[in-house]
């Protein structure tokens, strides 16, 4: 396996090896062989910040109006049915690269990331943070199932607290499936966990029944996570293929994106909109327009390193010139 470490030792090797047979190398064949043993260290991230986006309030967080999405830092791509596309992404987004991504987020005034609990990833970030001199802020959703397993998922919220995460939420995934049952107290203890660790504890969700049952019943959520794009894409599904809250095939995050904006007008708590881009299919001048013109304070945007810079001036652009007229700033 060609890793930094195999390079070096064989760097040395043959030195050790030239030598004993007697061989003198020159000054410049001795810097150059330096060289190759330095360039396969890890290079220093570069934190310096080039510019600001405009940032909103979570608690007392301040939080980039736009955050980096952690599903490629994961590499589940929501690729549809194109398999390859995540193995794709495993193979480019290495645990050095997400680093890189992170540095580069940062130094474009992203600040803040949304991901799952997947162990290597929180590695990942630990080492970002703690070795490698990274700012950047954490909202972190635990995977463990709080009805099921209570004490596994205050384990997996400590475990988060431990390593420095900034906020939680409770997964949307699980809060689409405890709304459908009616089990209100689970989210109601989800959201009460983040809070026992004085952490900003919110809710996520695809189905747009669980903010409306967050509202209704009182859920203490101190912000919302919640699917939103619009359907005026190639790939966007027909009417009679909306079927189920969310869809892999065709792909869709946001069953009802008017519902959305009718609901989360009234609603005062903050609200990151994630899935704007339809994972892919619509472009993010065309996503961040719509996201924050109807009501979002905050995008979610999965991007890869090479797309930061850009996605950042699209987004800096249209938040000169948004219009709040379906819903004020909460945050």
């Amino acid at each position: 396996m060609d890793t930094p470490t195999n390079r070096r030792e064989f760097v040395k090797h043959s030195l050790l090896g030239a030598a004993l047979a007697g061989t003198t190398l020159g000054a410049a064949q001795m810097a150059n062989a330096q060289q190759r043993d330095e360039l396969a260290l890890p290079a220093p991230l570069d934190l310096e910040p080039e510019g600001d986006l405009p940032q909103g309030k979570i608690g007392k967080m301040s939080v980039s109006r736009i955050l980096l999405g952690g599903n490629l830092l994961t590499h589940f791509t929501h690729s549809r049915d194109l398999k390859y596309v995540y193995s794709l992404c495993e193979h480019y987004n290495t645990d050095e690269k997400i680093m890189e991504t992170m540095a580069v987020a940062e130094k474009h005034g992203v600040n803040t990331l949304v991901i799952h609990t997947v162990p290597t990833a929180m590695e990942v970030l630990r080492t970002y943070r703690h070795e490698r001199g990274g700012k950047m802020q954490w909202i972190i959703c635990p995977t463990a199932q709080v009805d099921k397993d209570p004490d596994g998922y205050r384990k997996q919220v400590k475990e988060i607290v431990d390593i420095g995460v900034d906020a939680i939420y409770l997964w949307g995934v699980t809060a689409d499936r405890l709304t459908s049952e009616g089990n209100v107290d689970a989210m109601v203890r989800a959201v009460e966990i983040g809070h026992e660790f004085g952490l900003p504890s919110g809710v996520g969700g695809h189905d747009l029944r669980v903010i409306e049952t967050c509202e209704e019943r009182g859920v203490p959520a101190d912000f919302y996570i919640k699917t939103f794009h619009h359907h005026n894409y190639p790939s966007a599904p027909r009417p009679d293929e909306l079927t189920e809250i969310y869809r892999e095939v065709p792909g869709y995050w946001c069953k009802d994106p008017q519902a959305v904006i009718d609901v989360m007008k009234s609603v005062e708590k903050p609200w990151i909109a994630f899935k704007v881009m339809a994972a892919g299919a619509i472009p993010p001048a065309d996503a961040f327009q719509y996201v924050f013109e109807n009501g979002a304070d905050f995008s979610l945007a999965g991007m890869f390193d090479f797309e930061i810079e850009e996605d950042v001036r699209i987004a800096k652009e249209v938040l000169k010139k948004v219009k709040r007229e379906v819903r004020p700033w909460r945050a």
